[in-house]
């Protein structure tokens, strides 16, 4: 998925010449082709992630569509303040992209899990959260971004995603996108890096032989609107996401229903369980003792 993200942002750059990426002393291994392409366009803030907030967002307010790269929590909670003042508020467009999202870098400590981000990024009105499943869906979703510039929160893998999708797919906010159709009325609904495990109930699983796939990458506050007629499509939506259950995607979908009480007995949420919210390993591992996890 990173490979994906500055190879796109490259290309895109190479026609627009607002596109600015900001690190905050890190990505090295991935970012270099473009630092070394657009030296005047690449800035590294230090560590010093509130100072790159604001920095970014100066940026924006005067034309540029400002990157903001850095690992899962660190331009996320460590800059809550300046990305909700300075970014969202003004409306500038800053792409926030956090690196391993959801417990990829879970072998380097629980200050580096992101299972709490949607919960931050999802209560500020404005924000577009960007969960891409697979690379296809990166390049997709990077795509809109660069064409629909706002504030908003591209949340990918650490590395050696497979895709899932065949092609690359068209991409809304608030629309879910069609993977698999099973045979019946349910279907696991999907966003970001659970795309694969999903996937994998359903080809390796008893329980979900028989439901749909499908995931919604782009969503946020302003598209809860577009979902009770999703959901009347079907009579089990499993919501599934590498996020704790408080304040995730699932949460979010049930919010959405709120005015269709018949409704809310059809979502289910599969998600993470507090537990790893302490603990220390590797992201298959954590998963697993988070509740990410189907019995063959």
């Amino acid at each position: 998925m990173r490979n994906i993200f500055i190879n796109k942002l490259i290309s895109f750059a190479e026609v627009q010449d607002n596109i600015v990426l900001v690190v905050g002393d890190l990505g090295y291994s991935v970012v270099e082709p473009f630092a070394k392409r657009f030296p005047d366009r690449f800035f590294n803030a230090g560590v010093a992630e509130q100072n790159m907030m604001g920095f970014s967002a100066g940026l924006a307010s005067e034309g540029f569509h400002v990157f903001v790269y850095s690992i899962a929590n660190f331009p996320t909670f460590r800059c809550a303040e300046q990305i909700r003042n300075d970014v969202v508020y003004h409306n500038n467009a800053v792409t926030i992209v956090s690196v391993g999202g959801g417990l990829a870098y879970g072998n380097l400590g629980y200050s580096h899990h992101a299972v709490q981000d949607y919960a931050l990024l999802r209560s500020l009105p404005g924000m577009l959260i960007a969960s891409p499943g697979d690379p296809n869906e990166v390049n997709a979703c990077l795509s809109y971004l660069l064409q629909n510039p706002q504030p908003s929160y591209l949340r990918i893998g650490k590395a050696g995603e497979p895709n899932i999708h065949k092609d690359i797919p068209s991409v809304n906010p608030g629309q879910w996108i069609e993977i698999l159709r099973g045979s019946n009325r349910k279907t696991l609904l999907c966003t970001g890096a659970t795309m694969e495990l999903a996937f994998n109930w359903i080809k390796g699983s008893v329980k979900y032989a028989d439901y749909s796939l499908y995931s919604l990458p782009l969503w946020g506050m302003q598209y809860k609107h577009m979902q009770a007629v999703q959901v009347m499509g079907w009579d089990s939506v499993v919501t599934v996401e590498d996020h704790l259950v408080d304040g995730g995607f699932g949460s979010w979908m049930l919010e959405s229903l709120m005015n269709h009480p018949n409704l809310i007995g059809r979502v289910l949420i599969k998600a993470l369980d507090s537990i790893v919210c302490s603990m220390v390993g590797k992201q298959k591992t954590l998963n697993e003792a988070g509740g990410l996890v189907v019995k063959i």
